[in-house]
């Protein structure tokens, strides 16, 4: 004989009617059906009340909320939200504290919550990250131990056409060693620029960038093809944290400085921009005292060129005798324990080094930066903890 199927809604319907009956007293009708009395109870009162519809379930979430946010003050965020569309939750909650000071407005995460429920919150795409930051930071103790370079932002020239200005600075001495206005941040014409900077002052110890092309990218260790011929050099790229410019305050400083001096009004062409930010940088340098040097000391009477020379010939890079070398074959690949590991197409032709940390996992380097750590049961390349040789 087949089992005989059944459902809650006919249960209830069941226990609703024998109850009705006047057969049942309800301890024995609950001890039958075996529920509680409780829930006898509440499926009798809501089909009395409701008839059949009653008997289904309901959600658990309360029907009020004694802090929801008021009917009205959601209407006004949705409103002055509609009329301003680019207006976060921050400026929505300002304008409505002043403009509104006698009510009392809910929190900004609140307003948020608000705006999302009513779809007037886009979310943000994802978008790849530049690996881990390289810190700590090397120690500036004297110059030319870390010099710091970035692109200023960004203007209008008098024809029309932007000007990207390449700056270069000595972190001890503020020496501001290069200031040349580009047509557009290339790699290849900022080396061009780093080239002259070398040839001039030497080899700084490291380099600290922001996390942008052309000093990184979003390949394995953050490499870009100019961090990769930085290293090549001995100069170790160091980046700041995402959203972090006051990791690099001092050249972040002397950009100001340099907005005020020179980009307002811009100039005619690149040419008369060029010599705007060569008498800047003779001013700076050689003329204006600087308050974080002390004694009214310029960043020409602190600072000395670097002993290293820049070379005339690329040198080659030197590992450490325990380390395992691999040269990435095209498509980024290193041959590895039988798998194909994908390190990154950046370094293809370069070599890297893999030392031993256990029986199936490697640290993976390029000269002294750490790009991971290799997996020899996943094949892949995990993501590092900042070390150095």
């Amino acid at each position: 004989m087949p089992w005989k199927e059944t459902c809650a809604m006919d249960e209830r319907e069941a226990f609703v009617a024998a109850w009705r009956s006047g057969e049942f007293a309800m301890t024995a009708l609950c001890e039958r059906f075996g529920v509680s009395r409780p829930t006898g109870y509440k499926w009798v009162e809501r089909s009395a009340a409701e008839g059949r519809a009653g008997l289904h379930d309901r959600g658990r979430a309360p029907h009020h909320h004694p802090n929801a946010t008021p009917a009205a003050q959601v209407g006004a965020i949705l409103a002055l939200k509609r009329r301003h569309l680019h207006w976060g939750p921050w400026t929505l909650h300002d304008w409505l504290c002043r403009e509104h000071a006698q009510q009392r407005w809910p929190a900004v995460s609140t307003i948020g919550e608000v705006l999302k429920r009513h779809g007037l919150v886009k979310s943000r795409r994802p978008r790849p990250h530049t690996p881990p930051h390289t810190q700590p930071f090397a120690r500036v103790g004297a110059a030319n131990d870390v010099w710091s370079a970035d692109f200023k932002g960004q203007f209008r020239l008098g024809d029309a056409r932007l000007c990207y200005p390449l700056t270069i600075t000595d972190n001890h001495s503020r020496f501001l060693l290069c200031c040349q206005g580009l047509y557009h941040p290339r790699a290849d014409l900022t080396r061009r620029h780093f080239e002259h900077t070398f040839r001039e002052y030497g080899l700084p110890k490291a380099l600290r960038t922001d996390n942008g092309a052309p000093f990184a990218s979003i390949a394995v260790g953050g490499l870009s093809a100019l961090s990769i011929w930085l290293i090549k050099l001995g100069v170790k790229p160091e980046r700041i944290a995402p959203g972090r410019p006051q990791q690099n305050s001092r050249h972040e400083r002397m950009h100001r400085t340099l907005k005020a001096a020179t980009a307002a009004p811009p100039k005619a062409n690149l040419s008369a921009q060029q010599r705007a930010f060569n008498r800047f940088a003779q001013e700076f340098n050689q003329e204006r005292p600087h308050r974080g040097l002390g004694d009214g000391q310029r960043p020409g009477e602190l600072y000395r060129p670097s002993p290293r020379p820049y070379p005339s010939r690329l040198p080659v890079l030197v590992y450490p005798d325990d380390f395992i070398l691999r040269k990435v074959r095209h498509e980024g690949h290193i041959r590895w324990q039988g798998h194909e590991v994908f390190v990154s197409k950046t370094l293809v032709g370069e070599p890297v080094g893999l030392k031993s940390l256990d029986h199936d996992r490697w640290e993976l380097y390029f000269g002294p930066l750490v790009l991971g750590i290799v997996d020899a049961r996943r094949g892949k390349v995990l993501r590092p903890r900042t070390r150095s040789v």
